[in-house]
């Protein structure tokens, strides 16, 4: 899944008010396209190349992650950004980034987005926000036998988060939608880098339950067999969307008009379909 590039040609202006890729990154490869779609927004480095840079979660399949066998960045956001940087020529730059650093990553210029299952919800105007791609939930994770099915149930438990996602930022909201109320009935609410790390504590038996998104739970549940379960009972319902430093809107409307091609032509859904989440997609189209 690691591509490469190609070479279009870009004002030096550019390069003076868009963001930076970070060159340690895998790279996508791209077809030739001519200079008229070069990145307005993108990157231009000294060789004329024009970058992407996407921030993500190495850690968060489907949407990102690092294949097992062939050691390469893929997922269903990686693969879709991919698909938009072919469709103008850009360089794909994968760039993992620590979860809690994203908007140091991004205010800095060393990302052009954080392209990785990355929910608006609550988040409205602190991002410049493309369009919202898939329709997620967020769910509790526990062991098929732990007696635990339904967030009642989940009353002096110990209950493990990733740090910084949505999922924290739910239970800790006292906002009309909010689960503060759920999560003051925890015996603990225990943060984890991710959520590899929190799975290997609740198979251990030393947490309870996992809060995550229903995707990454499903992802999660299919790749480890038997012995987990969703509960039925939801805690919430969002969207996912490409977030974008406050004001970026010319290379967010680029991205956006991206997907919208990509979407036509049938690849968006096959996308869906290879990752499982074809139930959980909303991008519509436009001018229809």
């Amino acid at each position: 899944m690691k591509k490469k590039l190609v070479s279009i040609f870009v004002t030096a202006i550019c390069a003076s008010s868009l963001l930076a890729g970070c060159g340690s990154a895998e790279s996508a490869k791209t077809s030739s396209v001519s200079s008229a779609s070069a990145a307005d927004g993108a990157s231009a480095s000294a060789d004329g190349t024009t970058t992407f840079t996407v921030g993500f979660d190495a850690e968060y399949p489907p949407y990102g992650y690092m294949d097992d066998e062939t050691g390469d960045y893929t997922g269903f956001d990686l693969e879709l950004a991919e698909a938009v940087c072919e469709i103008y020529g850009w360089e794909l730059v994968k760039t993992p980034i620590n979860w809690d650093a994203k908007d140091t990553e991004l205010n800095s210029g060393a990302i052009d987005c954080i392209w990785n299952g990355f929910t608006m919800n609550g988040r409205e105007d602190d991002y410049t926000w493309s369009d919202p791609y898939v329709d997620n939930s967020q769910v509790m994770v526990v062991s098929e036998n732990s007696g635990i099915n339904s967030l009642s149930d989940l009353e002096g438990k110990t209950v493990g988060v990733q740090a910084a996602s949505a999922a924290l930022d739910l239970l800790q909201s006292e906002e009309e939608g909010g689960q503060k109320e759920l999560a003051d009935t925890f015996a603990a609410l225990q943060q984890f880098p991710d959520y590899n790390n929190a799975f290997v504590e609740l198979q251990a038996g030393s947490i309870d339950a996992v809060a995550m998104d229903i995707g990454v739970a499903k992802y999660q549940l299919e790749s480890r067999g038997e012995g987990y379960k969703i509960l039925d009972e939801h805690l919430n319902s969002e969207k996912y969307a490409i977030g974008f430093k406050k004001g970026n809107t010319e290379l967010c409307d680029k991205v956006n008009e991206g997907l919208q091609q990509v979407l036509a032509d049938g690849t968006f859904d096959k996308l869906a379909e290879k990752y499982g989440i074809a139930d959980m997609v909303c991008l519509e189209k436009k001018g229809e």
